[in-house]
């Protein structure tokens, strides 16, 4: 069965994306940027999935400030161990990025003037460009150093956009990983790296992969898997 979508408005998410999945036998509901994302076993009325999401309502209102993304103002910052950006004011009449050995920094027009919506749009496409930038300089050569040191080999690596999955390994042994690792403290950056470096061995997550993931990671693969799924970038 082809998963149904549809789209729902809500006072209080905005929209609510429901994905029906012959596969799934309980709803689930996740907080993003765009509204509440729910998926759902089929034969459920929207009013029926709207009384199974009630009781979650609440709890997710207090989560909702948590994904909803921070505005842009002068006083911005991304301040992270493996990638620093700031905004600052410039004569220029365009937004330009600017690499400097301190982190990137966002010149934007003196002028400029946050509360407009398409500003907003413009810095937040702004401050993307410059994490694929550097994670496509920083990336591929740690995941060449990782891989030697494990004995293990990649054909390539490719910089997404992904929001939803840190990364992923075809069956080709080709590595794809989303720029927001930039945002990850390096230890978990690192273990991503190494999960899908143990992928171009064992494809599955069987007993064997990871026997092998822990291996490469003093025994803590559980434990770093646990604090990658708590951690939330701030951008």
């Amino acid at each position: 069965m082809i998963a149904k979508k549809q789209i729902i408005y809500d006072s209080d998410f905005g929209q609510v994306f429901i994905v029906t999945r012959r596969t799934v036998r309980n709803v689930t509901m996740r907080l993003k940027e765009d509204g509440l994302h729910v998926t759902t076993p089929p034969y459920r009325s929207v009013k029926a999935l709207l009384e199974v999401i009630a009781p979650f309502r609440e709890r997710l209102l207090k989560l909702k400030s948590d994904v909803s993304p921070k505005p842009f103002g002068w006083d911005y910052t991304l301040e992270g161990e493996c990638f620093r950006l700031w905004l600052e004011p410039s004569k220029l009449k365009h937004f330009t990025i600017r690499p400097t050995e301190e982190g990137v920094k966002i010149c934007c027009p003196e002028e400029t003037d946050f509360s407009d919506k398409r500003v907003q749009m413009l810095v937040r496409n702004a401050v993307a460009r410059a994490l694929k930038k550097k994670a496509e300089e920083y990336l591929p050569p740690l995941v060449a150093c990782l891989a030697e040191r494990y004995g293990l080999s990649f054909r390539l690596v490719k910089i997404t956009k992904a929001r939803s999955r840190w990364g992923s390994c075809s069956s080709e042994r080709n590595i794809s990983l989303s720029y927001y690792l930039m945002l990850l403290p390096a230890h978990l950056m690192d273990y991503v790296i190494l999960h899908e470096l143990a992928h171009t061995r064992e494809m599955n997550h069987g007993p064997r992969f990871w026997e092998l993931l822990n291996r490469m990671t003093e025994g803590k693969a559980l434990a770093l898997r646990k604090e990658l799924r708590a951690y939330r970038p701030v951008f």
